[in-house]
């Protein structure tokens, strides 16, 4: 088991191409025995954004703090406290800080299963 604050946890900089402002901690990840789900927090400061991409799998966000907007494809939906996200597995998507404050949110992403070359959804079906 793990417990402990999130200040506690180091954060460093989103190093991904297109990425400014932009910073990572991973609060729960392989490293710490999780077998399927990594949890992130990103703070974003004010005018940054992460990389416009896509990847392969998705993404389960909830927004802690601040203000921006989240771009899908060519269309942009508001961010703020409590919004709640999922971009779908090959999704374009991009997270921007439209606010005076940073942007802060959790960000939950499979990940390969410890031991194998599967991913979480290769090896439980899911979609």
């Amino acid at each position: 088991m793990k417990v402990v604050h999130f200040e506690q946890i180091p954060s460093a900089p989103v190093q991904m191409e297109g990425s400014s402002g932009c910073r990572i901690r991973v609060l729960i990840g392989q490293e710490d025995g999780a077998p399927s789900f990594s949890m992130r927090q990103f703070e974003v400061a004010p005018g940054g954004h992460t990389p416009r991409h896509s990847h392969a799998y998705e993404h389960e966000v909830f927004v802690l703090e601040g203000m921006g907007v989240v771009v899908e494809e060519n269309c942009e939906h508001p961010l703020r406290p409590g919004t709640v996200v999922y971009v779908p597995p090959g999704v374009l998507h991009q997270f921007r800080n439209t606010g005076s404050g940073p942007l802060r949110f959790l960000c939950l992403i499979p990940h390969p299963l410890r031991g194998t070359d599967s991913s979480c959804v290769a090896a439980c079906g899911c979609s």
